[in-house]
């Protein structure tokens, strides 16, 4: 696949804007259940500032050279909560966590609107060959290309973004997800195995691989959602 800068870019920005409304839905979520560490570091904001000086390596630099070795982004980013009240509220710390994932479900819904209202007027067309970031092909008008590419990548990462972090694997954030009905006990012993560095470092392992087999699977379920009459190969 051919890539220019100005592809680079696209995805760069769809990524930083993707992964700071992420973080920020789980720094609101969390002062919103009684923690402020996140708002004190200035994370309840769509400002990226922040985010990119907490975690410059996961927001920049690995994004950018994944972009290069495989044609799309990963990386990643975190807001900070104080471990005392996720020991003490740990359905509450489930609760922040899905909000992360919830906010790239309402991006990646909001591209796949926009897109399919553009195929429905005839602004776009089917591509010839789909990518993630070739969900649609305008039919005349370099502005409305670039347009449509930057919506493939908002609804093709924000669709990964969302299913991939609800993968009950630490230190993605489906891994809280038992805290939601585990007994206080179980769930406190089970808050301390998700921090066990054998956990997390086997869960960065499985994340690695399971990037390179599936970013496929989401782009072409979008274009399910554009073109249902069609099949892509």
């Amino acid at each position: 696949m051919d890539r220019t800068i100005s592809d680079g870019v696209g995805w760069l920005t769809v990524f930083i804007f993707s992964t700071v409304c992420h973080e920020a839905a789980h720094a609101w979520a969390a002062l919103k259940l009684g923690d402020s560490t996140a708002e004190e570091a200035g994370q309840v904001s769509f400002n990226p500032l922040p985010h990119l000086r907490r975690e410059p390596i996961g927001m920049l630099v690995v994004p950018i050279l994944s972009w290069f070795m495989g044609g799309y982004m990963m990386g990643w980013a975190s807001a900070p909560y104080d471990p005392e009240w996720a020991r003490h509220y740990p359905r509450r710390l489930a609760l922040m966590a899905l909000a992360g994932p919830a906010a790239n479900l309402a991006l990646a819904a909001t591209g796949l609107l926009l897109l399919r209202l553009g195929v429905e007027w005839d602004v776009w067309n089917a591509p010839q060959w789909l990518s993630a970031d070739s969900l649609v092909e305008a039919a005349d008008g370099s502005l409305l290309q670039a347009v449509g590419k930057l919506l493939s990548i908002v609804a093709s990462l924000n669709l990964f973004l969302c299913a991939f972090n609800l993968l009950p694997i630490p230190p993605l954030d489906g891994s809280t997800l038992p805290l939601l009905i585990l007994p206080p006990s179980a769930g406190l012993r089970y808050f301390e195995a998700l921090s066990s560095p054998f956990f997390r470092v086997g869960g960065m392992l499985l994340l690695l691989r399971g990037v390179s087999l599936g970013f496929g699977y989401f782009y072409h379920f979008a274009a399910l959602v554009l073109y249902p009459h069609l099949r892509f190969g």
